[in-house]
């Protein structure tokens, strides 16, 4: 290990070692701001101590990705928009502005809230035209996803805003439940159909082979998805489920997604390298999403 690491930050191209600095540098300020939480959380309430730097760390990820190879993206933005690179740009400091908010724990509930308005802007404008036009299971993967991550941005500011007390925000975690809850289900049911494939966010990408038993965690992860969604469109045991779904994600981020990750920043290809670094990423947010649920009401 010692000799592979060295080797694996020689090989990352400037794209990728701006994304993994930034995921570092939210590490170290994410794990600063929730010490004392974790101090004095125990069992499975590590975890969700944990709810606010999953959830930021990968928008950190996504803004380096943005403000580094913005005009990779520029066919992303719609065409009757002006300033396309404006607005790439704009949302890379957007995404990391949340990011220090969030793992901070700071003017939360407006970085939630706005940054779950971009999400859905971002669903209503590019993905599910897409999805609609396509018809095929990873648009609609790609919507989901985003909405639960703006589900989520939106529970963490409920929860700024009192909302877990009966404030104002009560809304807010309410609807963000029912968001994450759909995607969870949708997820699940993709991990029953397509049992082969990286497990938590169910894209094109198949496990690698040295994963024992392909099959068995990828039914396990989908029961587990179907049976907490239905927990949290019910309003039914929520925090529970979710405590237990977000702490068997980020076990599957670690376990899996983190070699998987070691090895695409390996590689020389510039595109293989981003790809390994997004695919974590997505799977921590989604974590982070779910835990925002087990976060609602902590003492």
């Amino acid at each position: 290990m010692q000799s592979t690491l060295p080797a694996v930050f020689l090989a990352l191209s400037g794209s990728a070692l701006s994304m993994s600095v930034a995921a570092l540098a939210l590490l170290a300020i994410g794990l600063a701001a929730a010490k004392s939480d974790l101090a004095r959380s125990r069992g499975t309430e590590k975890v969700v101590a944990l709810a606010y730097l999953c959830f930021a760390i990968p928008l950190a990820v996504f803004g380096a990705e943005h403000l580094s190879i913005g005009k990779s993206m520029l066919s992303m933005v719609p065409s009757y928009m002006p300033w396309h690179m404006f607005w790439v740009y704009f949302v890379g400091l957007a995404l990391i502005a949340a990011s220090l908010s969030i793992a901070t724990r700071r003017q939360v509930r407006w970085s939630g809230l706005l940054l779950g308005v971009m999400m859905f802007l971002f669903v209503a404008m590019l993905h599910l035209p897409g999805a609609v036009k396509s018809g095929t299971r990873i648009p609609w993967t790609i919507v989901f996803r985003e909405m639960s991550f703006g589900g989520g941005g939106w529970v963490f500011a409920g929860i700024a805003m009192g909302g877990d007390r009966g404030g104002p925000g009560k809304g807010l975690i309410a609807v963000g439940r029912g968001l994450i809850a759909i995607a969870a289900i949708f997820f699940g049911v993709q991990h029953f159909l397509h049992p082969l494939g990286l497990p938590g966010v169910p894209l094109i990408k198949e496990m690698p082979a040295w994963v024992p038993v392909r099959p068995l965690t990828d039914y396990l992860t989908g029961a587990f998805l179907v049976v907490a969604g239905i927990c949290f469109l019910l309003a039914r045991k929520t925090r529970a489920a979710a405590t237990y779904l977000g702490a068997w994600i980020v076990l599957l981020v670690v376990v899996i997604y983190g070699p998987v990750l070691i090895g695409a920043l390996a590689d020389s290809r510039v595109g293989v390298q981003i790809e390994g670094l997004n695919y974590f990423a997505d799977t921590l947010l989604f974590a982070g999403a779910i835990l925002s649920l087990a976060a609602v009401g902590r003492k």
